[in-house]
């Protein structure tokens, strides 16, 4: 299925139960960062209106769409757009098909990645946008401590880390997370699982395997403990500020 078909789907539903509401449609995420994946990624997207949808026509939308893959996003205005989301109340929202009030994807790596790559469906090629890449640096490495040294945490007393995705999703979330520091920009899963590869030598071993899951290849275990191990240890190294080559996290 080309990744066009669902937003195109969206458009059509939405110009016919509510002519002129949506202004703006662009594609954020993987679909914008060139690392969408069939099977595996969502499509993100922002809708722009003029003024704020109402919760009740969002979810007559939605409630037509397909189920997968997930169309997930948020409604935003112009002006929301130009703010800093920090400072934006909650809004309506899609997560996995349920339709919502919340501040779902409203914040800095959202506004940073539609004014980086943002792929436009409707709208202005590159919208006004607000970016603030210091506080988007300090929240990302906040990110890294509130949720990912937790996460690591829990996957050591959990069955949990025996799986592919936790495999995936914890070498490439941090990688990706690192990258982001170096380069200044959002990066995606696989760029940044490329770029630990050329990086950090003597863990190619369980970052190819966390890229052989997410773009396909053979596998480089055979024993899921083995590989849990040696997961628990990668993010051990990748979430030490200290590790070297990222001099961008000892600021």
């Amino acid at each position: 299925m080309s990744i066009e078909l669902i937003p195109t789907e969206f458009l059509i539903r939405a110009d016919i139960l509510a002519p002129g509401l949506i202004e703006g449609l662009y594609l954020q995420g993987s679909a914008a960062l060139g690392d969408y994946r069939p099977g595996i990624s969502d499509i993100d997207f922002v809708a722009v209106t003029d003024e704020p949808a109402s919760l009740d026509l969002v979810r007559e939308i939605h409630g037509g769409m397909p189920r997968r893959p997930h169309f997930d996003g948020l409604y935003v205005t112009w002006a929301d757009l130009r703010a800093d989301p920090s400072g934006l109340p909650p809004g309506p929202a899609v997560h996995e098909g349920r339709v919502s009030s919340s501040r779902f994807e409203r914040n800095l790596v959202t506004w940073h990645v539609l004014a980086q790559a943002g792929v436009p469906m409707r709208g202005p090629e590159r919208p006004e946008v607000f970016t603030d890449w210091p506080a988007l640096a300090a929240s990302t490495r906040e990110n890294m401590e509130s949720y990912w040294r937790p996460w690591a945490r829990r996957v050591r007393l959990s069955p949990a880390g025996l799986s592919s995705w936790a495999v995936a999703w914890g070498v490439l979330g941090v990688s990706r997370l690192r990258h982001t520091l170096v380069t200044e920009r959002v990066t995606s899963k696989t760029e940044g699982g490329r770029y630990a590869l050329r990086s950090y030598p003597g863990w190619e071993r369980i970052i190819e395997e966390a890229l052989r899951i997410r773009c396909g290849g053979e596998p480089r275990y055979r024993s899921p403990f083995r590989r849990r191990a040696d997961l628990l240890a990668y993010l051990e190294f990748a979430l030490d500020p200290s590790a070297p080559p990222d001099a961008a996290l000892l600021h």
